[in-house]
């Protein structure tokens, strides 16, 4: 176990020569000495309330103690902050941020719905926007859920192009989805995502695009998909999500886990909330593709001639 330099509350040294500190633990300290000092609180006052020893927070604050995630917390409690603020999230980046924040702390969901779109209108003026969203749709939702097979038929009766955006992030990466993650990372598959996203909007006047199950987990790129496209969840119950993809020969949602349902689910339980922001929810399950392609044809062309 690597021994930790012991500070005396005053910040001097009990060792000639402190070992190098990680930056993380430097800015955590640097937060927490900047709360403390926000809240006009001494050391001693914090490490009671932490219940804590003044040494431990002052190891803390210098950034030479590895404290415990329950430490932590004890820590922001006694500051009486969140633990994302002492962690140092984005929203704790400056004044204006956090008293955002507090606004919307404890809003119910329909409020923070209509704070975002009111935020997206204030920094992206709509003029034309509702019309060019219903030439640009975007269908969202798991695997399986028809957006391939649905989407180029809606395009073709539409008349627009239709593109499937995990193709085009193929295209700009030069290989395929499994190797972009495993080569390059998950940051750099988002960066080819948002990259084939924008000139999708750009590039199409009319479009359908069918787009990846987990694109909604980036907030960056949902928040575009969302500003810039008419948005459809297509819904299916698991059973048929991963029926419909084993039925087309495809194996990948059986090989990861025995227990691939069960995976199923938790995917599906974990983005629900994301897809629900979607214009337009539309639930495929039991219903053939022929059933299914008309009534969502019906849905989309009566959106269009609404925003004519």
């Amino acid at each position: 176990m690597s021994s930790l330099i012991e500070v005396a509350p005053d910040g001097a040294s009990s060792t000639a020569e402190a070992p190098t500190r990680h930056p993380f633990l430097v800015a955590l300290g640097e937060r927490v000495r900047t709360l403390r000092s926000r809240r006009g609180l001494t050391r001693k006052a914090v490490a009671q309330a932490a219940e804590v020893s003044e040494r431990h927070l002052a190891n803390l604050e210098y950034g030479t103690g590895n404290a415990s995630i329950l430490v932590l917390l004890q820590v922001a409690q006694a500051l009486h902050c969140d633990l994302s603020e002492l962690l140092g999230d984005v929203t704790t980046s400056s004044p204006e941020w956090l008293m955002i924040r507090e606004l919307l702390e404890h809003r119910g969901e329909a409020d923070l719905r209509r704070a975002r779109q009111t935020l997206s209108t204030l920094f992206h003026p709509p003029g034309g926007a509702e019309r060019s969203r219903t030439t640009h749709i975007a269908l969202i939702g798991l695997r399986g859920a028809g957006k391939s097979t649905l989407g180029r038929r809606l395009a073709e009766d539409l008349g627009y192009a239709f593109i499937e955006l995990s193709r085009e992030i193929e295209q700009f990466a030069g290989c395929s989805i499994h190797e972009i993650h495993n080569l390059y990372g998950t940051n750099a598959y988002r960066r080819y995502e948002r990259r084939a996203l924008e000139e999708a909007i750009q590039i199409y006047p009319e479009v359908v695009i069918a787009t990846p199950g987990g694109l909604v987990s980036d907030a960056a790129n949902f928040n575009l998909l969302l500003q810039h496209c008419y948005t459809i969840w297509l819904q299916a119950d698991p059973q048929d999500h991963m029926g419909r993809v084993t039925a087309q020969g495809d194996m990948r949602p059986m090989a990861a886990s025995p227990e691939a349902m069960e995976d199923l689910k938790r995917i599906l339980a974990g983005r629900a909330s994301f897809y629900a922001k979607a214009d337009l929810r539309f639930d495929t399950s039991e219903l053939d593709e022929e059933a299914s392609f008309q009534q969502l044809r019906r849905q989309v062309r009566e959106a269009i001639d609404a925003s004519a």
